[in-house]
């Protein structure tokens, strides 16, 4: 266990590398200027000379050596950067460091993202043992066309649907900023409608395999009710396949995040990433990326733990 975990953390930063390359290639070429303001604003010829020249925005090769030197925590080993991880200033807010932005911005990101999870594993769980335990019925039957509509309509169409009907004309729930848990609950509801439509099918198939399994089919002849039997006997080995998703399940929940947090104008790190890809911000692009891709990294070996902690005959490798 100890040797996986090591390994896939000395992997990190090998795939950090390859994820930067890939994004900062993509970045580059989208058509745009980090250095206009506001309604196409330009600074004078003399100004935009310096700030290229400063922010080597002429040299592609050279930006992403200067970003990997700063971001890598090389520039911190030798005493050319206070910060260990220095992602630079916003390109598009030069008195503001990526790091300060995401400093400001991520909690409200992880709170929203974790709101969502909690919600998708609460709805799916309930909906796949209404549909397991009861097959064919007109509860199963609910629970399949609600887990049909969540796989196939996207996140910010729920929430502005959500928005309009909720917020707007029935007025229960702020229909933007945030605050409380009146601002959470409703953006986290639109993001968690897919990953509870996937959970709710995982675990109506699971179920259905291993109430039909003999260990299952024995406790029900010792005198075990249905649900006595699914909970006690089937629940953990039909909840494997809902673990194993959890990892891609908390990716498509913090990207889904991005329009979201547009959608329901939440200050979190998504939306300031929508704005920064409309405005070409590089540094603030790759800072959002790098962030998102180690939580997801990381997320992803927690599952991967989880999963043999849960089962101890998988071998990890």
């Amino acid at each position: 266990m100890i040797a996986f975990v090591l390994r896939r953390l000395v992997q990190l930063p090998l795939i950090l590398l390859a994820v930067f390359l890939l994004t900062f290639s993509l970045a580059w070429l989208v058509p745009g200027n980090p250095i206009e303001q506001d309604e196409l604003r330009r600074p004078p010829p003399e100004v935009e000379k310096a700030m290229r020249a400063q922010y080597r925005l002429d040299d592609p090769v050279a930006f992403a050596g200067d970003y990997l030197f700063r971001a890598s925590g090389a520039a911190w080993l030798l005493g050319r950067s206070s910060r260990v991880f220095d992602l630079g200033p916003s390109l598009r807010h030069p008195d503001q460091s990526v790091n300060d932005i995401l400093a400001a911005g991520l909690p409200t990101s992880l709170a929203l993202g974790t709101a969502a999870i909690l919600i998708g594993l609460a709805i799916g769980t309930a909906a796949g043992l209404a549909g397991g335990l009861r097959p064919d019925s007109w509860r199963d039957l609910v629970a399949q066309v609600i887990s049909l509509v969540g796989i196939s309509v996207p996140p910010f169409v729920v929430g502005s649907g959500l928005l309009v009907w909720l917020g707007v004309s029935w007025r229960i729930a702020p229909v933007a900023g945030w605050g409380g848990i009146s601002h959470v609950w409703l953006p986290a509801l639109a993001l968690s409608l897919p990953m509870a439509a996937y959970v709710a099918r995982l675990l109506r198939f699971g179920l259905l395999e291993q109430l039909a399994s003999d260990h299952v089919r024995t406790a029900r002849a010792k005198g075990r009710s249905r649900l006595g039997a699914a909970w006690h006997h089937a629940m953990r080995n039909a909840f494997l396949p809902i673990l194993s998703y959890l990892g891609p399940a908390s990716a498509a929940v913090l990207t889904g995040s991005f329009v979201i947090e547009k959608v329901f104008s939440i200050p979190g790190i998504g939306r300031l990433f929508v704005e920064g890809v409309l405005a070409k911000d590089l540094t603030l692009i790759m800072g959002v990326v790098l962030a998102y891709s180690t939580l997801l990294v990381l997320l992803n070996l927690a599952v991967d733990v989880l999963y043999r902690w849960v089962d101890p005959r998988i071998e990890l490798g």
